[in-house]
């Protein structure tokens, strides 16, 4: 399934959308109205809604609705620094000695830096040094702790794209990242989530990041330096992990700083992921009240 939260007029609600039509599961009366709750309720909600999206009694053209952020609200939005292998080689030819992490560097965005997958990505008028980020992310579907990562898939709802927006000075100001990491706005995430049964390996996705419809990032999740099980493994022996939690995986090569490059009012941040879809989104100036 490719899970969405949507608005229809005035009306939200959730469904999947399928060959090209959204099926809501507003139809089956059992079934929650939120993708928290829906994530929440695990396995039933999912065999529910599975059979609904094989056999459903009534569709939506794509074209009626407006695609929101998969889940309001995530309970946590977790991200891993310094993950792929080309990102490294990259920081290191511009001059900074960085060894290759033994452990995976953490970080948290904050829960209202949560963003849909199409709207807009604020630059904060206290910097200019605003940058992008595609990923791979993961979607946490049961509360677990201490997880193997050979049980890790078990854990898993699916996977989306998000962009780990970043302002490079707030960022680099304290060795923590949370706060550069953490504007309004600026984890936009989607456009829906991809079931794990849709893919086949999370580590062999192409990724590739475009501005104004130049490429700036391309590589591929093969790259990853702790992959999507390992996350997990590593996360849930410090803390409970519970569905609807957002694991950001890391970012590869092309990021803006290396060159200088930040993104300015009116640029357009497309990324796409294998067959995940894409998010796009456009910059737009802080205004203050």
């Amino acid at each position: 399934m490719r899970l969405i939260s949507y608005k229809k007029g005035e009306k939200k609600g959730i469904g999947s959308i399928e060959n090209d039509l959204v099926v809501p599961f507003s139809q089956i009366k059992d079934l929650p109205t939120n993708m928290l709750s829906f994530l929440e309720e695990g396995e039933n909600a999912f065999n529910i809604a599975k059979n609904l999206c094989d056999k459903p009694k009534e569709t939506i053209k794509l074209s009626d609705i407006q695609i929101e952020k998969p889940i309001a609200r995530p309970p946590k939005i977790i991200a891993i620094g310094l993950n792929y292998a080309d990102h490294l080689e990259e920081i290191r030819a511009a001059g900074r000695d960085m060894e290759t992490p033994e452990v995976p560097m953490i970080f948290n965005k904050q829960s209202l830096s949560a963003n849909g997958p199409y709207d807009d990505i604020e630059r904060p008028v206290v910097s200019d040094k605003l940058d992008y980020e595609g990923e791979l992310t993961i979607v946490i579907g049961q509360k677990c702790r201490h997880v193997p990562k050979d049980d890790a898939n078990k854990v898993i709802a699916g996977y989306t794209i998000a962009n780990d927006v970043s302002v490079r000075d707030w960022q680099m100001r304290v060795p923590t990242f949370t706060i550069g990491k953490s504007f309004d706005t600026h984890c936009p995430f989607g456009p829906a989530i991809v079931t794990k049964d849709e893919i086949p390996d999370p580590h062999n996705l192409n990724l590739k990041t475009k501005v104004n419809g130049e490429v700036r990032q391309q590589s591929n999740t093969k790259h990853l330096i702790f992959n999507c099980f390992e996350l997990i493994e590593h996360l849930s022996t410090a803390f409970t992990l519970e569905p609807g939690d957002l694991i950001l995986t890391g970012t590869p090569s092309g990021v803006g700083v290396v060159e200088n490059k930040f993104l300015k009012a009116d640029d357009i941040v497309k990324i796409s992921i294998g067959n995940l879809g894409y998010i796009e989104n456009k910059v737009i100036n802080e205004v203050i009240d």
